[in-house]
Formats: structure tokens, C-alpha cells, sequence
């Protein structure tokens, strides 16, 4: 792959919210993928096969392994989609639940925003709101845990 456009492939990941960017091509196939939001984009590269006899056997790249994340006991609210979340209608505006607020299932938990439209996320369990894991703001992924309740 034409190392210009692998700059600006990187470049593009590390200036963007995007954490993840799989591309396949004639040329290969590449990977580049977002570690740390304060950090630069690393990538991972693989050519298509190579018809010639090889004399040194190829040395394979570390990927960093993270900690296995811990998570709270209780059901699991978690993102429908790919978005940012909200905690309240509007800037300023008193969140629609905290930690220690009692919701019911269909009652509206937070908004996700996704391509301009607003998604109001509603409770699917019945209990006590008793985490509360993404910041407001925040970008989430689709099936990330949002709220524990009990």
C-alpha cells in the first residue's frame, strides 16, 4: 500500500473520534486501530500471500493487551447503538436518572446521539440505578454497558 495514503489513513484516525479502521484492498489489507484517545493511531499490516519461497520466518508484532475490565454485579444496560451519550435533555439540565434512583423498564434512561438524531434509551430492567459508567459526552460503542441497576 502507497505509504502516502497510510499517513493520511492514520492521520485521519488519530484527528477523529473514530477507534477502529479496517481496509482491504488489492495491495493488502490494513488495520489501524486508536489505543489511547491521548495517544497516535497504531496500525498493523499484511500483504497478500508472496508466491516466493521466504529464507527468514516473519517476526510477529506485540499487540498490547489490556486488563480485563471489571464489571459491577446486576443487569446490564447497554448502548443500542454507536453515539454519544447524554444524561440529561440539555446542557445543564438535571440528569434523567443517577446512582440510587429507582427506574422501571420502559422509563427513559439517557439519550444517544446518532448522525444528528436524538435516541432516548429506556430502561429494559425494573431496580435501583446502581452505576452509572459513562461520562456525559462521551462517545459509546454499540453494546458498551451504560447504566447497572439492581
Amino acid at each position: 500500500m502507497d505509504l502516502r495514503k497510510l499517513k493520511t489513513l492514520i492521520d485521519l484516525v488519530s484527528e477523529s473520534n473514530v477507534s477502529e479502521l479496517e481496509i482491504t484492498d488489492t495491495e493488502g489489507k490494513v488495520r489501524i486501530v486508536k489505543s489511547d484517545p491521548h495517544a497516535g493511531a497504531t496500525y498493523m499490516m499484511s500483504a497478500p500471500p508472496v508466491q516466493a519461497i521466504q529464507t527468514a520466518a516473519p517476526v510477529p508484532a506485540a499487540a498490547p493487551v489490556a486488563p480485563p475490565a471489571v464489571v459491577p454485579s446486576g443487569h446490564e444496560l447497554k448502548s443500542p447503538m454507536v453515539g454519544t451519550f447524554y444524561r440529561a435533555s440539555s446542557p445543564g439540565a438535571e440528569p434523567f436518572v443517577t446512582v440510587g434512583t429507582k427506574v422501571k423498564a420502559g422509563e427513559r434512561m439517557c439519550i444517544v446521539e446518532a448522525m444528528k438524531i436524538l435516541n432516548e434509551i429506556e430502561a429494559d430492567h425494573t431496580g435501583t440505578i446502581t452505576k452509572v459508567l459513562v461520562e456525559d459526552g462521551q462517545a459509546v460503542e454499540y453494546g458498551q454497558v451504560l447504566f447497572v441497576i439492581e
